[in-house]
């Protein structure tokens, strides 16, 4: 009797990309730009969730009326900034990344990217990955009701793969990660890539934590089953 591969979904920002604390620097430019005055670490503390409802908790934060026209301003500026990051070279794999993911592919083993971010910021983390999205699922912020932490992307990631979310892990670095992968019932895998401390991703659900990409593919054998 063969088994079940497992599928593997990943986050990208902070999981495959080094691209946190970029993204912490475009979105506090483009809440400067609002007339908003919040610390960085208050934004790095919500980064990896939605970024519609990162953008209403910041907003409910600082007293400030919440418009859809602010918050469409709040989105185009931080695109705006995180891909001038982009193109000043400042954003890159983080390590191991790339390797990961081909060997995941030479042994066959099934994984998808489901990301938060709308494909206009992903688009340029994709091809910095060498990830072609007409071969591989790629699940964005534009194709879900609601990113993480509710649980949507990732059980679109699987259905894309045509998996059962329950023979899944989730791979983030993130709490709103883990926090999905509960509320899809898949394992959460955390990566201290992101920021985010190993006490804290394991409260939010994580079973096992690594350092980045190259430490989990170091590890591969305890989280994935092969043939």
């Amino acid at each position: 009797m063969s088994r079940t591969r497992t599928a593997l979904l990943f986050d990208l920002d902070g999981t495959l990309i080094d691209s946190v604390y970029q993204h912490v620097l475009a979105w506090k430019e483009a809440l400067d730009a609002e007339g908003m005055n919040l610390s960085v670490w208050r934004i790095h503390r919500k980064i990896g969730m939605s970024g519609g409802l990162f953008a209403n908790i910041l907003l409910r934060e600082t007293g400030l009326d919440i418009t859809e026209e602010r918050l469409e301003r709040l989105r185009i500026r931080h695109a705006e900034a995180f891909n001038r990051y982009h193109a000043q070279d400042a954003v890159r794999p983080l390590p191991g990344a790339r390797e990961l993911l081909a060997y995941l592919t030479e042994q066959r083993m099934p994984w998808a990217i489901a990301t938060s971010g709308r494909m206009e910021t992903a688009a340029h983390n994709l091809a910095a990955l060498g990830v072609d999205p007409a071969k591989v699922p790629v699940v964005t912020r534009d194709q879900v009701r609601h990113a993480k932490p509710d649980p949507d992307l990732f059980l679109a990631a699987a259905e894309r793969l045509g998996v059962d979310i329950h023979h899944a892990l989730v791979i983030g670095d993130s709490i709103w990660d883990m926090l999905a992968a509960q509320r899809a019932r898949a394992l959460g895998v955390g990566l201290l890539s992101g920021g985010y401390g190993q006490a804290e991703l394991e409260r939010a659900g994580a079973f096992r934590v690594y350092d980045d990409p190259a430490a989990l593919l170091r590890h591969i054998d305890e989280v994935a089953a092969r043939d």
